[in-house]
């Protein structure tokens, strides 16, 4: 059995809304928050990027460290889901924002 990995997250108090409005404003990682959105949790690796490894990790690493998602480690498998709740409870509205968005651009 695989060991347990520990990946750090901001608290809820800790987010800001540069950090986020930044993770967002790149294209890649507003579609990973919008699959995330609608999907719930996914495996990082079923995520179809057209990057190499180090810049799709680069990508999951700028949305975990804004607060955007927790990522989670089950064997040899990374997992991503978005910080909903916390985000709602820091910036209330945020998601359905980001909802919006992405029905617009269908």
């Amino acid at each position: 059995m695989g060991t347990m990995r520990e990946i750090s997250h901001p608290a809820v108090g800790d987010l800001r809304i540069v950090n986020v409005f930044h993770a967002l404003s790149d294209p890649a990682r507003l579609g990973i928050v919008a699959r995330l959105l609608t999907e719930g949790e996914i495996a990082c690796a079923d995520f179809d990027l057209p990057f190499a490894k180090a810049t799709r990790a680069h990508h999951f690493r700028v949305l975990r460290e804004s607060g955007l998602i927790r990522v989670r480690w089950e064997g040899k498998h990374q997992y991503a889901a978005l910080r909903e709740p916390d985000l709602e409870a820091r910036f209330p509205g945020l998601a359905d924002v980001i909802r919006r968005h992405q029905a617009e651009q269908t």
